[in-house]
């Protein structure tokens, strides 16, 4: 199974950061679809994810900001994070989990708020 993020690197202060996730390789029926991001310096940081049934469920500190969604004709799930700020500032990582929540991770991209 192959996970590969993608979208802009260089987001604004105020506006919103979109990202998506293209899944691709094997027949493994993937339950759990999440976002996690490491900021420079710092651990990494859980943001959501979305089950095959199409609940999401989101960090506190991020679910006024979070939206995740699935297109599973296309194999993509999409996170958008509104109103960011330089503190958004992250590498951003899609990870897909049969049992668990990360079995299958992107190998990342970066993402710079700034203006």
């Amino acid at each position: 199974v192959r996970l590969q993020e993608s979208g802009p690197g260089l987001v604004k202060p105020s506006h919103t950061l979109s990202l998506t996730c293209t899944v691709s390789g094997g027949s493994i029926i993937i339950n759990y679809w999440s976002w996690i991001r490491q900021p420079p310096g710092k651990g990494l940081e859980w943001i959501g994810y979305i089950h095959r049934s199409g609940s999401a469920y989101y960090s506190p500190f991020l679910k006024s900001r979070t939206s995740i969604s699935r297109d599973t004709s296309n194999n993509q799930f999409s996170l958008q994070l509104n109103s960011v700020n330089p503190e958004d500032t992250a590498v951003y990582y899609c990870a897909g989990g049969t049992a668990s929540l990360f079995d299958y991770w992107g190998q990342g991209t970066q993402v710079t708020v700034s203006s």
